[in-house]
């Protein structure tokens, strides 16, 4: 008996492309939702399995960048091999730019049960004085 998943659709090209050269699996980390609401951007990112000693938020030129790592050293039994392994060991990270007036101390986030939340204000667009300038032609 052998316990593979259940597909419903076969796609030859996808299968090729699934294999241990070229990694899937990498595509499903890091799903994320952004709502918007009246003052605030809500950023709800799934990170399950990681730990918060483990998740780093920082924020360079206008890019909020999350980056996280998971490190699970399991010891080798001789008797057991893997038929199959799909659990994600190593570091995965994302960008969202965000513009450049918020700053770290405008960002709140807060991680619980495998799920990143973070709150970026909304800030007022400095209005730019793009009104069409003559130059005179002497």
């Amino acid at each position: 008996m052998m316990l593979v998943p259940r597909r419903n659709n076969f796609d030859l090209f996808d299968d090729f492309f699934e294999d241990d050269f070229f990694p899937k699996r990498e595509r499903n980390l890091m799903k994320t939702d952004i709502r918007e609401l009246k003052d605030k951007f809500i950023v709800d990112v799934d990170l399950p399995g990681f730990s918060k000693e483990n998740i780093n938020l920082s924020l360079q030129n206008g890019y909020l960048n999350i980056h996280a790592k998971v490190n699970k050293h399991e010891e080798k039994k001789e008797e057991e091999k893997y038929v199959r392994r799909e659990r994600f060991f190593g570091e995965t990270s994302r960008s969202f730019y965000i513009g450049e007036d918020i700053k770290e101390s405008d960002i709140n986030a807060e991680f619980k049960n495998g799920i990143l939340k973070i709150e970026i204000p909304k800030k007022e667009e400095e209005k730019k004085n793009n009104s069409l300038k003559q130059i005179e032609i002497k």
